[in-house]
């Protein structure tokens, strides 16, 4: 597989991390077809399994949203850009602390963004359990079984 077609399904699978941050962008399935796009093409055995790993950890991924309580946005208040800018904080934080640095990096921006928002220390503790959650649970589930699928698909890259 050439460098641009990397490059390229690396964009496919960092628009697919994206989308599950913003609605109506699927997430999970876009991160699917670039692994598929890369095994297809690369066509390894390290290929072939990473895109079976994929399939497994976002099917269950789909299981547990489903099983998940989900709450309506609109009632908590919190302004989409501040849980788009939240979102991407935790994967940066992913890259940066592997793992355990998305919900990390997620929760401690939105408090930071909050925190800017609102003013005060208890009303954006206040405002960050709320909408923790409304939503916390479901997306970081998602975006955890994404990043999952990318950290695989960066390492089997990387080990060639």
């Amino acid at each position: 597989m050439s460098a641009w077609q990397l490059v390229a399904v690396g964009l496919v699978l960092l628009l697919g991390l994206v989308g599950v941050l913003i609605p109506g962008i699927p997430g999970p399935p876009i991160v699917w077809a670039g692994v598929l796009w890369w095994a297809m093409t690369a066509q390894t055995r390290t290929a072939w399994t990473v895109l079976i790993g994929a399939t497994l950890v976002l099917l269950l991924n789909q299981a547990l949203k489903w099983l998940l309580p989900a709450r309506s946005l609109r009632t908590v208040g919190t302004p989409y850009r501040i849980l788009f800018l939240a979102g991407t904080a935790g994967i940066a934080g992913f890259f940066l602390l592997p793992v355990v640095g998305a919900p990390l990096g997620a929760v401690g921006g939105l408090y930071v963004l909050e925190r800017l928002r609102l003013g005060s220390r208890g009303d954006a503790w206040a405002s960050t359990r709320t909408v923790m959650r409304a939503i916390g649970l479901s997306v970081l589930v998602e975006l955890f079984a994404c990043l999952l699928v990318v950290g695989a698909w960066v390492g089997a890259v990387i080990a060639g």
